[in-house]
């Protein structure tokens, strides 16, 4: 007997999937303004009905509630993109500053020792030093919290001490500063 009512959830679900996917695709891609993501959202939003269809299909209005939940998708994907966008503009605000004759060996030292380091210290210690980002800034572009920044930023500093200590001649945590700094002014060589 459930395989009757599955047969006849699953028939009405086909219906309106027909019906609707067209309109929900359109609603997707004016709210969202790309046209390549509203196929994307509407999808997901029918996938998402179908796995509550039960209580979609005995709701008084099974449309309201599927643009609703399309709306929904949409402005998630809106925020995710917002926030990417103050991230790119975050690293590309910053000045560009030239160093005149930088210690090569140094800033190869350095630039090795950073890749030694996990991912979020690293992070924190190139947008802190290198990019020269506010804790605050540093916590926007990373996803992260203030409070988060600055321990990663002082254990990856710390760490990176460690690690040029016996090879490199910076040793104060100014002179580990100014190397990640000069690192980064020459990344990528003339910009």
């Amino acid at each position: 007997m459930g395989t009757v009512v599955d047969d006849a959830a699953a028939g009405e679900f086909r219906a309106f999937f027909e019906r609707h996917y067209a309109e929900l695709a359109r609603l997707a891609h004016l709210l969202t303004g790309e046209p390549d993501a509203a196929d994307d959202l509407a999808a997901d939003a029918l996938l998402a009905l179908w796995h509550r269809w039960d209580r979609v299909r005995a709701a008084d209005h099974p449309v309201a509630y599927a643009r609703g939940v399309v709306a929904n998708l949409a402005r998630t994907r809106v925020r995710a993109a917002v926030r990417e966008r103050r991230r790119v503009a975050l690293f590309w605000s910053q000045r560009e500053e030239r160093t005149e004759n930088p210690d090569v060996a140094g800033v190869v030292d350095v630039r090795e020792a950073l890749r030694r380091l996990p991912f979020r210290k690293r992070a924190c210690v190139v947008l802190r030093h290198s990019f020269d980002l506010s804790e605050k800034d540093t916590a926007l572009a990373l996803g992260i919290s203030v409070g988060t920044v600055k321990s990663q930023t002082s254990k990856g500093v710390a760490e990176l001490q460690r690690l040029l200590g016996t090879r490199t001649a910076p040793r104060a945590p100014g002179q580990v500063r100014a190397a990640i700094a000069h690192s980064g002014e020459t990344a990528g060589g003339a910009r």
